[in-house]
């Protein structure tokens, strides 16, 4: 045991790594947060189902993190195109008090950080396929997906090896690694399994033709969504390799806090002038678009960039999400229109606004004259996009060749709480 004591440990950053400790931890909160924020807005028969969807992400990327994700997105290479080092499987060479990088923080816990990244990330795909989605498919489809696209792009825009973050691309804490690859993706595969069997989007332009269930749910949701995003934005200050990491933190906590509040009250006032009244769906949507838009960009921008940043999104998101009544593709919870539309906007905007680049240059986004970081940013995005789509086509084709994509419909009719789990979220079966 005293040899394990006898060479001096490395020195560390006590105050970076306790948040990031505690980033990490609230990230995590953002799963539960997501449950609630999906399950309150679907039906009665399907609110375990959709819960579980997120619960089970926990489990099922949390092992796969571990065991082989760590390392694609993280490891070593000399060709930027996915890590690999095999002292990292299983995290096996990876010393309890081994140090990541010059941040002053042990490495695992910059392994735990990430890995909720990596959990909360397909856990957002399902938003656009509840209700229909096999349940047993999802489990195969978000393993395999968070393995061969979500690490190969996170490798690309965040590790130091990879070819995106060595063009300069900047991606604070996930618009094109988390938002605009899972929002894309959701279309894909919403496209791919078709709509819900009692979906009719030409009369929903005068409301939820399908009504949520439990909005008590969601506001609570949409609540833990924004507390944990304080850790998911803020908590990327230590783990990102930017020469102003130790201020960036209060700018990210800043910026978070303005552009949701902005874009929340926004949504808000486009309902209630569109619609004639103010619905707390509409705000929880508009917190939510918020926080997506300003995730890349929280570090980057100031705060009355975002706030303006925070009125764009909920202007465009808002259009996204009645664009689906338009062409008539069925988004359940509208994982495209918010994390899709919201992360792409975000991640060409931190080209807008942005007050540094990935060489801590000031004053790099087109306001202040610049033009290089917006065409970076462009093609980041495209980048995301492309993999995200090739990807889902790839992966959702497979799946329903052999497992098949959605659920029968007999279960889509009765709910996959019952049908499938052999549970009910209510004692009592009121309606569906």
């Amino acid at each position: 045991m005293l040899a394990l004591f006898a060479a001096e440990p490395p020195k560390i950053d006590s105050g970076g790594t306790a948040w990031m400790l505690m980033s990490s931890a609230l990230v995590l909160v953002m799963v539960p947060g997501l449950a609630l924020f999906y399950a309150g807005m679907v039906r009665r028969k399907n609110v375990l189902t959709t819960m579980m969807q997120s619960f089970v992400a926990m489990a099922v990327i949390g092992v796969q993190w571990v065991t082989v994700g760590y390392m694609l997105a993280f490891g070593q290479t000399a060709g930027g195109i996915v890590g690999w080092e095999p002292r990292l499987l299983g995290l096996w060479g990876v010393d309890w008090h081994a140090m990541y990088g010059d941040k002053g923080i042990p490495e695992l816990a910059f392994v735990m950080f990430q890995g909720k990244f990596a959990i909360i990330t397909p856990a957002l795909i399902a938003g656009a396929v509840a209700e229909r989605m096999k349940f047993s498919t999802y489990i195969v489809f978000i393993l395999v997906w968070t393995t061969f696209v979500y690490c190969p792009l996170a490798h690309w825009v965040w590790s130091p090896d990879g070819w995106l973050f060595k063009m300069g691309v900047l991606d604070f804490a996930g618009g094109t690694v988390v938002h605009i690859s899972a929002g894309f993706s959701a279309l894909v595969l919403a496209l791919m399994i078709g709509k819900r069997r009692d979906y009719l989007p030409g009369l929903a332009t005068e409301g939820f033709v399908i009504l949520p269930h439990n909005l008590t749910m969601t506001l609570l949701g949409a609540g833990l969504l924004w507390f944990g995003w304080f850790g998911f934005n803020a908590g990327s200050a230590v783990a990102v390799e930017f020469p102003v990491s130790g201020f960036s933190a209060a700018l990210a906590f800043t910026t978070t806090q303005t552009c949701a509040a902005a874009a929340g009250f926004t949504w808000l006032m486009i309902e209630w002038v569109h619609n004639g009244k103010p619905t707390s769906l509409g705000l929880a949507s508009g917190i939510v678009a918020g926080l997506v838009a300003v995730t890349p960009a929280a570090g980057h921008i100031q705060p009355w960039s975002a706030a303006i940043l925070g009125v764009l999104a909920s202007v465009v998101c808002f259009l996204a999400v009645r664009a689906k009544n338009r062409f008539g593709y069925d988004d359940t919870l509208d994982a495209f229109g918010v994390h899709g539309i919201g992360g792409l906007l975000g991640a060409l905007a931190t080209g807008i606004f942005c007050i540094y680049n990935i060489a801590g240059e000031a004053n790099q986004g087109l306001v202040f004259g610049q033009t290089t970081q917006i065409g970076l940013q462009a093609l980041g995005a495209a980048t995301g996009i492309g993999m995200a789509v090739f990807g889902t086509l790839l992966i959702g084709g497979l799946l329903n060749v052999t497992m098949g994509l959605r659920c029968s419909p007999e279960e889509e009719r009765d709910g996959q709480d019952l049908s499938v789990h052999g549970e009910r979220g209510y004692h009592q079966d009121i309606g569906s």
